[in-house]
């Protein structure tokens, strides 16, 4: 008999509503650990995570099983709602509609993770928005800026 086998590696990009800056240091270690189990509950493997202040990066393990964006769902609407509750942040908060899903090969993952895992070093030099039009232009995406995320 024969199975499925899969290696799909997807770099997500998401930010937090108006691109606010709501996640605090006092509380983003607890929402990284709380994603990975959201990802983790979709058999799907977290291999990096880092959440700025505005905007979230995080590599998985993709599971064939579910779609990126049923993936990417269930980790806003559950983050967010988890912050909420748990009264994280001084705000109400939210994450914007719409997200950026890249993939990557075994021979890149580890460059892509370790991006992630030095995203403070990155916005030190260069600004979110910035960051994400290098990432869609450099994997050649077709965008139209004024469908990008809404930028203060």
């Amino acid at each position: 008999m024969s199975d499925t086998y899969t290696q799909l590696y997807i770099h997500l990009v998401f930010a937090v509503k108006y691109r606010e800056s709501l996640i605090t240091e006092s509380f983003r270690d607890t929402l990284e650990k709380y994603i990975c189990g959201i990802i983790n509950n979709k058999n799907c493997k977290p291999i990096a995570i880092y959440c700025m202040p505005d905007h979230a990066h995080i590599l998985i393990g993709l599971n064939p099983k579910y779609a990126i964006s049923e993936v990417v769902r269930d980790i806003k609407s559950s983050s967010s709602t988890f912050i909420n509750e748990q009264k994280l942040s001084h705000h109400h908060f939210r994450w914007q509609e719409g997200y950026g899903a890249f993939s990557y090969s075994e021979s890149e993952y580890s460059k892509v993770a370790t991006y992630i895992s030095n995203q403070p070093e990155h916005h030190k030099r260069q600004s979110f928005k910035d960051e994400y039009v290098e990432i869609l232009n450099s994997l050649d995406i077709q965008y139209k800026a004024e469908y990008l995320f809404d930028w203060l």
